[in-house]
């Protein structure tokens, strides 16, 4: 509970100083922080290779798998290290939602999909 009271504390404040990204990056026209937002269900997830990945998550993860530049932004982005998203874990949840079609072996800064 603390951890997602964390996360929501953090997502606020993001929201309160963050910019939007004005040209296509990533993501699209959203900043890979905002995208990361979105992820909330993810939280516990991200920090223990052993948490169950819930539905919710697994939906969210879902669109971004279509995208791996975004989905290794999102995942590398301020706002997921903020919430204590230890990135080699959170990279590890598009296997375990059980996505046939996930960008197994793409590179994700120092980290690679499995």
């Amino acid at each position: 509970m603390a951890s997602s009271m964390k996360f929501l504390f953090v997502l606020g404040l993001v929201l309160l100083i963050g910019a939007v990204v004005d040209g296509a990056g990533e993501c699209g026209k959203s900043s890979p922080d905002n995208e990361a937002m979105k992820l909330a269900p993810c939280v516990g997830a991200a920090q223990d290779a052993n948490a169950a990945v819930p539905g919710g998550c697994c939906a969210q993860i879902k669109r971004f798998s279509q995208n791996p530049k975004c989905l290794c932004a999102v995942l590398l982005s301020d706002t997921a290290k903020a919430s204590g998203v230890q990135p080699e874990t959170a990279l590890t949840i598009p296997k375990r939602c059980n996505f046939a079609n996930r960008p197994i072996g793409y590179k994700c800064g120092p980290y690679t999909l499995p």
